[in-house]
């Protein structure tokens, strides 16, 4: 059991309900280049200042005391990670750093193409990318963008060599049928994974998330009617369930924070890009890093104010009961 009164020395993150914390999703910006309306409506200016984004150099120091404190994996997200200049640099101090063995990021994959190459430099092996449908009107309807550099961007992707590339489909009340059989077709032929996400009730984007929710017990029954759905396995720190299809390499991995959560195994905390660390998705529990950093905290008191957040983390979610308790975007807080 975790105490706030952990000496400095511990190796290991655990929560008081036992939770090992060794994953870190990172958000380097807020900002992004399309308009998911699950994500941020349209029309929404209000993104943080560059003043009061978190330095490359306190980044790189903060995720250091992470990785004395056990946490092993690191995913770049947003926003839009690719938005944010010199990315690779970053990336490349990042795995530098000792005890990191998995660095990953989050993409909408506008910009891939052009920097697929330098990431995978940089340390970064596995990608995942936000890909709804592949009908070119509805991807505008949903992201008021273009989808072929997306496509582009994961064939350049797939060149490069990262593996694997995990296709992040979420799925609403009016996806269509024929949407996620195409996505699904297409991450077949490419030998993607394809993970499917229930839509959760984060902020007030122009149209209602919840309104949108679907259990993807309804997208699995579909599934399973016309593929043989095995348990499959994949590597990664994420809470998807997976299943391969029988006599493929696809698998197919569910993402239930609704219908399923999987808060009791939930080993994970996000750093929004002003330096917030968020202790759960679903709650407003958090530690403010950049005035902390900003006034000259040695890295011994910095360790000890990060043991003591991890000691508040709260045991779940209620995205189920206080739908609207979360008021943030997903874009503020990081994938």
């Amino acid at each position: 059991m975790q105490t706030v009164n952990t000496p400095v020395e511990q190796k290991k993150l655990i929560d008081t309900f036992g939770r090992h914390i060794q994953y870190v999703r990172l958000s380097v910006t807020d900002k992004c280049n399309l308009r998911c309306f699950y994500c941020l409506p349209k029309g929404f200016k209000s993104f943080e200042i560059p003043d009061n984004w978190l330095t490359f150099d306190e980044i790189e120091r903060v995720i250091a005391v992470f990785a004395k404190l056990g946490v092993k994996r690191i995913r770049l997200t947003g926003g839009e990670p690719l938005v944010r200049k010199n990315l690779a640099h970053l990336a490349a101090r990042i795995s530098d750093l000792d005890g990191i063995d998995d660095l990953s990021i989050s993409t909408n994959a506008t910009l891939l193409e052009q920097h697929a190459e330098s990431l995978y430099q940089a340390g970064i092996r596995r990608i995942n990318v936000s890909l709804d449908t592949l009908d070119e009107k509805r991807f505008f309807d949903i992201t008021g963008g273009q989808l072929k550099p997306v496509l582009k961007g994961l064939q350049k992707a797939h060149e490069v060599g990262f593996k694997p590339i995990k296709i992040n489909m979420v799925v609403m009340k009016d996806t269509h049928q024929d949407d996620y059989q195409q996505v699904l077709e297409y991450c077949i032929k490419n030998n993607f994974t394809l993970r499917f996400i229930e839509t959760m009730p984060m902020g007030t984007p122009g149209r209602n998330a919840s309104e949108q929710y679907l259990s993807l017990q309804t997208v699995k029954e579909h599934l399973s009617k016309q593929y043989n759905l095995v348990p499959g396995l994949m590597t990664g720190g994420g809470p998807a369930r997976y299943y391969r299809i029988n006599g493929t390499d696809c698998e197919i991995g569910f993402i239930t924070p609704i219908s399923q959560h999987f808060c009791e195994s939930c080993n994970r905390v996000r750093i929004s890009v002003d330096g917030t660390l968020y202790l759960c998705l679903g709650q407003e529990d958090k530690l403010e890093l950049r005035p902390l950093l900003r006034s000259g905290i040695s890295d011994d008191g910095l360790t000890q104010a990060i043991i003591e957040a991890i000691a508040r983390k709260p045991e779940r979610h209620e995205f189920d009961t206080k739908p609207t308790q979360v008021i943030r975007f997903m874009s503020m807080t990081g994938g």
